[in-house]
């Protein structure tokens, strides 16, 4: 408990927006002692593996970061029936929306209208299925299709900058719908058909505070102040890159009712950026 409690106050009692605006500098800088010197401290106080990167050279820890994979370093599943995850994580909460109410953690819930902030996007997820993926810091930040889609929508929410790790998540009420996020809809046309409204929220963290999307031309970070509504008529192929984070965090995905967790979701397993994640209605 009292290594928890030193966590939880390292990690969010301090200036954390100020911080992760400081990290986001500092992080790009290309200053070459200065990059090697992070990184290689990076390395020695973590389990970051760069063996499966695309470059063996970064030009600054944000360079890093955000590191492209080696081609094939991902397997997709292409079965038509078959949502993929859009990130590599840890699987946290995850299971069927109780009306609107969902967990963050064991005694925590929240609600959709809490997160999503748009109440015919509620009325779409009422008793469907979700699943909460964390991103470690040393893990590959980039996030991709789950299915072949057209992203429609996506709503800039600004907010706060808490830790997301699970000390966090057990101590911190509605720590998601604190903090800043994106919810990116996606419309997905299902093998039956039909087209159903998949939605991804990645969600920012002390530190982490940055997202870019391929399809806007902005980057969303605590400065941003444009417009925070922003249509889009982006098709994208299952697989295929969407955007990135600047460091590391979560991607909650929401399907409607109808939608069912494939075998390997359960709480606490490690999965890769196109394992599969649920399947689609038949």
């Amino acid at each position: 408990m009292a290594q928890e409690d030193l966590n939880f106050l390292l990690t969010n009692r301090i200036p954390r927006q100020l911080l992760t605006r400081f990290m986001g500098w500092f992080s790009q800088i290309q200053q070459p002692l200065i990059r090697d010197l992070s990184i290689g401290a990076w390395k020695k106080f973590s389990d970051l593996d760069l063996s499966e990167a695309k470059k063996t050279e970064f030009s600054s820890l944000h360079d890093c970061f955000t590191r492209e994979l080696k081609a094939g370093a991902r397997t997709v599943e292409m079965s038509p029936d078959i949502m993929t995850c859009p990130s590599d994580g840890i699987v946290g909460a995850c299971g069927r929306i109780e009306g609107v109410n969902l967990i963050q953690a064991k005694g925590f819930p929240y609600t959709l209208h809490d997160l999503l902030g748009d109440d015919a996007l509620v009325n779409q997820y009422r008793d469907g299925q979700y699943v909460t993926v964390r991103l470690t810091a040393t893990m590959y930040h980039r996030f991709h299709a789950p299915y072949d889609c057209t992203v429609r929508q996506v709503n800039y929410i600004s907010g706060d900058t808490w830790n997301v790790n699970p000390i966090a998540l057990k101590r911190v009420e509605k720590l998601f719908c604190k903090n800043e996020r994106a919810v990116i809809q996606c419309a997905v046309d299902s093998p039956s058909g039909n087209t159903a409204l998949i939605t991804l929220v990645p969600v920012a963290a002390v530190l982490v505070a940055s997202i870019r999307l391929h399809f806007l031309n902005v980057l969303l970070h605590l400065k941003y102040r444009g417009a925070n509504v922003m249509s889009c008529n982006a098709n994208i192929r299952k697989g295929e890159e969407m955007g990135w984070f600047q460091h590391g965090s979560t991607i909650i995905i929401f399907a409607p009712a109808g939608f069912a967790p494939c075998e390997n979701i359960q709480t606490g397993a490690l999965i890769r950026m196109g394992q599969p994640l649920m399947k689609l209605p038949s």
